[in-house]
């Protein structure tokens, strides 16, 4: 028998948003999934003040329990910190997939932000051979749509998803990630 594929669901920030908001996401990816994947989705630290030195050490722990063929996503600012951790020291399993949610592009052309600035090379710093996906809801009211056209530039290869009619949490409805996730396997 199989092992479940591996996705690792890395939160937005904000207090409570462990709890109250990026739950329903997840519990949204694993009903899309169905069997055969293991979701996790770890707790950051100090959620409410998200910060990349401890966010990043937070997902390098994780990504090291990771096995090979995982999936990562990143919701909002997890996604953010998540794409920068893999450019910064990409992991020593093989990746299947990094999956980008709403996530806001800081940087040239984003947001200010000099604790986590995403470098202008992103996509060549990212794990060679690896399908990247950029999904982002056309009526997101925290991260501006745009943003998602300047992760493709950074990153030529991402496959881009602009979702129609859908908001920050992509109407807590992540089947569409589902569908890019499930041909991906190990």
């Amino acid at each position: 028998m199989a092992a479940a594929q591996q996705i690792l669901f890395i939160q937005g920030g904000g207090a409570g948003t462990h709890d109250d908001w990026d739950d329903k996401l997840v519990d949204s990816l694993r009903r899309a999934l169905g069997g055969g994947y293991e979701v996790r989705y770890p707790r950051m630290p100090d959620e409410g003040e998200p910060g990349y030195a401890q966010w990043g050490r937070a997902i390098r722990r994780e990504l090291a329990d990771l096995a090979d063929g995982a999936v990562v996503a990143g919701h909002s600012v997890g996604g953010t910190i998540l794409v920068h951790a893999l450019a910064e020291q990409p992991p020593e399993r093989t990746l299947a997939a990094i999956v980008l949610i709403a996530a806001p592009f800081v940087g040239r052309g984003g947001w200010p932000g000099e604790e986590f600035e995403l470098p202008g090379d992103l996509g060549a710093r990212l794990p060679r051979d690896v399908p990247v996906h950029v999904f982002h809801g056309l009526d997101d009211e925290t991260a501006p749509p745009s943003h998602a056209d300047l992760y493709a530039r950074a990153i030529p290869q991402a496959q881009l998803h602009r979702l129609p009619g859908r908001d920050h949490q992509l109407n807590d409805d992540l089947r569409a990630v589902a569908e890019a996730i499930c041909p991906v396997r190990p």
